[in-house]
Formats: C-alpha cells, sequence, structure tokens
C-alpha cells in the first residue's frame, strides 16, 4: 500500500489560511495553527492529521487539506450538544462518517484553491477507499444515503 507523504496532496500551507478559517466560521468552528513540528492537540490518526477539541480544529503547515475538512465536517454533522463535548474522536456511527466524507468534498468546492475534484484525487492519494474504487465514484454514484442524511439534517442547500 502506497504510504503518501504530505507532499502527494495539498496541505494547509498550500492554501491562504484565512480562507479556510472563514469556511469553518461560517459553521461556527474556529481553525487554530499549531507551529510547524508541534504536536497536533486532539489528532485522532496523529500528526501532520487534523485535530478536534469542541469546536476548535488544529492544523499545521503540513496538515492535508482533506484531513482539516474531514475533521471539521465531523463536527459540522454533530449537534452543537454534542459537538461541545468532542475531543479527538467525534464519530459514532458509519453513517456520520459518510456524511462527513460527503461534506468534506461539497466544502473543498467552497475553499479556493482546492475545489472538489482535487479533494477527491487527494483523499485517493492518501488511502481512503470506497467500494467502487475511488473517492469520485463513491460521490458519484455510490452517496445517495449520505447526501439524504445531509439533506435532512439541512447541512446541504
Amino acid at each position: 500500500m502506497h504510504t503518501p507523504s504530505d507532499r502527494d496532496v495539498l496541505c494547509l500551507r498550500d492554501v491562504a489560511f484565512a480562507d479556510a478559517a472563514a469556511l469553518l466560521a461560517r459553521h461556527g468552528l474556529e481553525l487554530v495553527a499549531v507551529p510547524d513540528g508541534e504536536p497536533i492537540p486532539g489528532s485522532y490518526w496523529g500528526e501532520p492529521e487534523a485535530g478536534i477539541i469542541g469546536p476548535t480544529v488544529y492544523v499545521r503547515g503540513d496538515t492535508p487539506v482533506h484531513s482539516m475538512l474531514h475533521e471539521a465536517c465531523h463536527l459540522i454533522v454533530l449537534p452543537p450538544e454534542r459537538r461541545a463535548q468532542v475531543h479527538t474522536d467525534a464519530t459514532d456511527s458509519v453513517a456520520e462518517e459518510d456524511a462527513t466524507c460527503y461534506l468534506q468534498i461539497v466544502l473543498a468546492g467552497r475553499l479556493p484553491g482546492v475545489g472538489s475534484e482535487r479533494l477527491m484525487a487527494d483523499m485517493d492519494a492518501w488511502g481512503y477507499t470506497y467500494r467502487l474504487g475511488s473517492t469520485r465514484a463513491w460521490f458519484e454514484q455510490d452517496a445517495e444515503d449520505a447526501r439524504a442524511w445531509l439533506t435532512a439534517r439541512g447541512l446541504l442547500l
């Protein structure tokens, strides 16, 4: 299996931090930059993956954009009372995980310099796996449940 490096995917250092912070702020989240080389608080998978604690997403310059969006979307799909209690691990169901993956692709389309196409390619490069063989195939052909889940909660506009 390919072990990707941060050079294989778009990282936070490659996009305007202010744009990423503004995107998350529209969903009631705060994006906090951690200095390079420092541990990332609340990182489930370890560095350079993003971390989450309450409504805060922690990243470094080498954090992949897909990781930042994925962790942010874990928080977005939660009701506010659950969001406030999150520390490191936010998922408690397959439906939430699928909704998170779908929403991160949608939000990438709203992040200047990223876009949904690039994010899906980065997700594949990083090792996300789907039964249809690619993130794009899943998103376009097999994500009806995730779309319905997000729509029912008013998270897709």
